[in-house]
């Protein structure tokens, strides 16, 4: 990864955030918000840039083309000061973010992933035990219609009862409902609300 094109924080004020239009991933991939990527990204990425991407894909959501992004704001709504150059906090998190493939250098700025693929096996095997038993459950464990439906029904509730989208998922699990099947109801509701 060379200095220059990496992230693009070196001397100025904004930058210019678009979409990271990537098929596969924006089918079968996580809302940066899905406790998937806070039981397993997390510890990868790390909190800052973790709540970074969140933040940069919640602007995307306001502005599904792009948006300019004050680094200096942004860094201080994170709880960072903001210095130009790459060795300031927010830079680091800014750059976890490209070098773990969640952002590329575009002109002017970043192109972000709007959703969060998997984590790689290399990474899964980092992890303490108890985290790669969590993720084996995670993704093994076969989903049945019927739970799955019941799901469906309590996040089709929630959001017509206007509950926060990023939340459905917590109430899902709050409820009982097992990890996999509370992210896929409410990623399907989240899809729903979204062609509507």
């Amino acid at each position: 990864m060379s200095d220059a094109p990496s992230t693009p924080t070196s001397d100025i004020a904004h930058i210019i955030v678009r979409p990271w239009i990537d098929p596969v991933v924006d089918d079968d991939g996580f809302d940066p918000r899905s406790r998937y990527v806070e039981l397993f990204w997390l510890g990868v990425l790390g909190p800052t840039a973790t709540w970074l991407v969140r933040r940069l894909v919640a602007g995307l959501e306001q502005s599904p083309e792009g948006y300019e992004l004050d680094l200096a704001v942004t860094a201080r709504a994170l709880g960072l000061s903001y210095t130009a150059g790459r060795s300031s906090p927010f830079s680091k998190a800014l750059q976890r973010c490209v070098m773990f493939g969640l952002a590329h250098p575009i002109d002017s700025g970043l192109a972000v992933r709007r959703r969060i693929p998997a984590i790689s096996l290399r990474h899964l095997q980092r992890m303490p035990e108890p985290l790669q038993a969590a993720h084996h459950d995670w993704q093994c464990t076969p989903v049945r219609l019927d739970e799955l439906t019941r799901a469906h029904q309590l996040a089709t509730t929630m959001v017509e009862l206007g509950d926060d989208m990023s939340l459905i998922e917590h109430h899902l699990v709050a409820l009982g409902v097992r990890d996999a099947v509370a992210a896929e109801a409410a990623d399907n509701a989240y899809r729903l609300t979204r062609t509507t």
